[in-house]
């Protein structure tokens, strides 16, 4: 596969395109770094199917897109703790990333993105769902986007991460220091597309700032039902070799969990982003 050849083309209707042609475990050319991360900025989420790569490629590939942020509450690849596992193992019920959620929103600086990499896929099962937060934020009304144009919102990894977690034990660690609150603004400006997009999620979302939670499970629970509308939302189907590089800052994205009793290994590496603005 050559990055010359390299095509990309949509893969749902509001989210993701598929890119062929090129060779992930190469260095990427100018042209063809330049036409992953438009793809990426522009759809959210962009899938390569068929890529060989080793660990230090992997790693070398995100590196590309900026600096690696080594996650505190992942167990990692032996060696390279740059690379965060996703594994549910054949007697295991629970699975990561099971619910609608944007990585690292907890965080001051949220992260740009991540690389996943299926290196073990289950025969059938363990899809993942994306949503384009992109048409979310368009689809609402006019009134509606007045309202949210001066909310903020409070996010949090205390309630995920800093708590043992039965069934989970050996796949999250380090609860101590699960203490990042951040507050955001509900709906963003992409900082590399200029597109508004809406900026909260079931995963990691407490309240908006200055409300009560009961104050904000109306409209959060309204956003979160509206943000899933079949219209906005791509299934990805894994197999061994493929890759996930999606923008945190555009889509939420759901692992599904229906492949009880067979095993699933993904690594998982996550760049970093820049501080987000209304």
């Amino acid at each position: 596969m050559l990055n010359n050849a390299m095509t990309v083309r949509p893969a749902g209707a509001a989210v993701g395109a598929e890119i062929t042609g090129v060779d992930l475990s190469q260095a990427l050319s100018e042209s063809a770094r330049n036409s992953i991360r438009h793809a990426l900025v522009t759809r959210g989420v962009v899938f390569f199917r068929d890529q060989q790569l080793t660990p230090e490629q992997h790693i070398a590939l995100a590196r590309e897109f900026g600096d690696i942020n080594v996650n505190r509450f992942f167990s990692h690849a032996d060696g390279y703790p740059e690379i965060a596992l996703v594994v549910k193992e054949p007697h295991q019920t629970k699975n990561i990333g099971g619910g609608w959620h944007t990585d690292h929103s907890y965080d001051t600086v949220p992260a740009m993105g991540s690389l996943l990499y299926a290196r073990e896929t289950p025969p059938a099962g363990g899809d993942t769902l994306f949503a384009s937060m992109y048409a979310a934020y368009e689809a609402l009304s006019d009134g509606l986007k007045q309202t949210l144009a001066g909310l903020r919102a409070v996010h949090s990894s205390r309630h995920v991460f800093g708590q043992k977690r039965a069934g989970m034990e050996d796949r999250f660690r380090n609860e101590h220091l699960a203490t990042q609150d951040a507050v955001h603004p509900v709906v963003i400006t992409h900082p590399e597309s200029g597109r508004k997009a809406l900026y909260v999620n079931p995963g990691f979302t407490l309240r908006f700032d200055g409300w009560t939670d009961e104050e904000s499970k109306p409209l959060l629970s309204y956003l979160y039902q509206h943000a899933v509308r079949p219209e906005f939302v791509y299934r990805f189907a894994w197999q061994p070799g493929s890759l996930a590089f999606w923008d945190n800052r555009a889509t939420w994205h759901y692992a599904v969990n229906d492949y009880q009793g067979e095993r699933r290994l993904m690594h998982r590496i996550t760049v970093e982003g820049c501080p987000l603005a209304a």
